[in-house]
Parts: structure tokens; C-alpha cells; sequence
């Protein structure tokens, strides 16, 4: 009888090992984020550099700005704490501008109106960025909105947030270490 039930427990856990491979391998056909055989951009890492479209239509490049430090957030309107931070960037954003601090928000995978709509009725000032296919989100394997880049002075990423709401303390602390740094 031990027997038994040894056999049916090994038969059960081989059957439910099984279906969670099956599951898995189900699972992830058709992802976006497919191509593991690129490392995620990292902390330490030079930034992969990219060119999206801004709201009124002008193709913008991270390489743009090399010389000066950016935050590059992937974002979207329905996404709670992505709409929560917005506030913080803003302020942080005109508060360091004229230092040459640059904020580039990426809008990932809604339409240009959507993007417009979230902007205008936040008086967002600094470019926002459309994804609408979500290639950049793919390739910078941002897969939890919203994802922030710190990208130092020389285009190395200093830092990576994955989730928010980021504070405005954190932001000021993150900016003025990029500010700083010298060559």
C-alpha cells in the first residue's frame, strides 16, 4: 500500500512538473520582450541610445544629449504610480533645466492623443516621447511601468528604478549626483 501511494505521489508531482513547463513554454509565445539575448541597459552600462517621435512631431535622440545628464521614464496614462510621480518630475525638471538636467518621458504603446490628453492636463513641460509600438520599451526591457533611467553626463546609467511613485526628495538626490559628477 506504502508502495502505492509513493508511485501515485511521484506520478502526480511528474504530472504537475509537467503542466508547469507546458504552462511556461505557453506563456511566453508572443511576448514582447522576447529577445533575452541582449542584456537589460543596467546600472554601469553605456545607454543604448534611440530616436522617437516628441508630441509636435520632431524625432528626438538620447545621443542628443550627451554632455548632460537625463532621466529617461517609461510611462503610461492608465498606469496609477506613473501618473503620481509626473508632479515631482515636473517640478524637478524646472528646477534643474537651466543646469542642463533633461527629462525624457516615454510614452509606452498609447496613441499620440492619449499622450497629448495626459500632458496638456498636467502642464507637463519636458519632452514626452512616443513608443507607440513598444520597441524602445522592449529593448530597454522596461517591463513594469513605469521604469526610470538615470543617464550620467557621458551616457553610462547610474541608476535604474524599477515601479514608483519616485519622491521628489529621491529625484533631487538622483539629479544633483549627476549634476556633480565631473570627467
Amino acid at each position: 500500500m506504502l508502495a502505492f501511494k509513493n508511485r501515485h505521489r511521484s506520478f502526480i508531482n511528474i504530472l504537475v512538473l509537467g503542466l508547469g513547463l507546458i504552462w511556461i513554454a505557453i506563456s511566453s509565445v508572443g511576448q514582447t520582450f522576447t529577445d533575452r539575448s541582449i542584456p537589460a541597459p543596467r546600472r554601469g552600462f553605456l545607454a543604448p541610445d534611440f530616436s522617437l517621435i516628441n508630441l509636435d512631431g520632431q524625432e528626438i535622440r538620447l545621443a542628443d544629449f550627451h554632455g548632460r545628464p537625463v532621466m529617461v521614464n517609461f510611462w503610461a496614462s492608465w498606469c496609477p504610480p506613473c501618473r503620481a510621480e509626473m508632479p515631482a518630475f515636473q517640478n524637478i525638471y524646472t528646477e534643474y533645466e537651466a543646469q542642463g538636467f533633461v527629462v525624457l518621458a516615454v510614452n509606452s504603446q498609447e496613441s499620440r492623443t492619449t499622450a497629448v490628453d495626459f500632458a496638456q492636463t498636467r502642464a507637463l513641460t519636458f519632452p514626452i516621447l512616443l513608443d507607440e509600438d513598444g520597441n524602445l520599451s522592449s529593448r530597454y526591457q522596461a517591463e513594469s511601468l513605469p521604469t526610470t533611467f538615470f543617464i550620467n553626463k557621458f551616457g553610462y546609467i547610474s541608476n535604474v528604478i524599477y515601479g514608483g511613485p519616485i519622491s521628489e526628495a529621491f529625484l533631487r538626490i538622483q539629479v544633483e549626483k549627476l549634476l556633480e559628477e565631473v570627467p
